[in-house]
């Protein structure tokens, strides 16, 4: 019978990055969606934000090794300061936050746009300014939408894997998540243990999954009372 890999090592890393990564693509893509909400320079916003979505998660990967090389200006500073990225848990997280960022984006961006801008323009005639009108107005009317792009990213980056394995590995016990020790397990030929992980991943994003919809209805329910 094959040896089952470290599975609670695995999961641990997996989940932990994806909370890290959806905790810093959450404030970004919110941001980026409000900043782009009524400017001019949206197409170009939508389309850069985007960009990740319609790229081989390889090419992402690819480039992000190439601006964190040591010949590129980023990759001689961090070099210089001491912080290793390539081929560690930060470059995993990293590959995960570029390829989520997009789909909490375009969330964050319909449910702003599905709020009501009439309450925005009532909230500024009454003094409020542009920042505290969208936090107290628009954000509470686009919460259900920001709380699904929340899921997507989540899920995103618990299956994410064509720009991990460019720019962080294959490292069992360092930078392996799910997505890749089920890769490393159907390329040895080990497609029980591969099952085992997939059934850990669907697990996993169906919990996530739940847990929003559990969140949903006790919202709707308090705003009922």
């Amino acid at each position: 019978m094959p040896e089952v890999p470290d599975v609670s090592g695995i999961i641990g890393l997996t989940v932990r990055v994806a909370v890290i990564s959806t905790l810093i693509v959450t404030p970004l893509a919110i941001a980026l969606a409000a900043i782009s909400w009524r400017s001019r320079l949206r197409p170009l916003i939508d389309a850069v934000s985007t960009l990740p979505i319609v790229l081989p998660p390889t090419a992402v990967g690819f480039v992000l090794l190439e601006i964190l090389s040591r010949n590129a200006p980023l990759g001689r500073f961090l070099d210089g300061v001491g912080i290793d990225v390539v081929f560690t848990v930060r470059a995993v997280v990293l590959a995960c936050v570029a390829m989520s960022f997009p789909l909490m984006f375009l969330a964050a961006r319909a449910a702003i746009d599905g709020s009501d801008a009439r309450l925005f323009e009532i909230a500024r005639t009454l003094g409020a300014s542009p920042l505290r009108a969208f936090m107290t107005v628009t954000l509470p009317l686009a919460w259900r939408g920001l709380l699904a792009g929340v899921m997507l990213a989540f899920c995103r980056a618990i299956g994410e894997f064509g720009a991990t394995i460019m720019v962080a590995g294959n490292i069992p016990g360092r930078t392996q998540t799910l997505a890749l020790a089920i890769y490393d397990k159907v390329n040895s030929g080990h497609d029980h243990d591969a099952i085992l992980l997939v059934v850990y991943v669907v697990l996993i994003a169906a919990t996530a999954i739940v847990a929003s919809e559990f969140l949903v209805r006790n919202r709707r329910r308090g705003g009922a009372a």
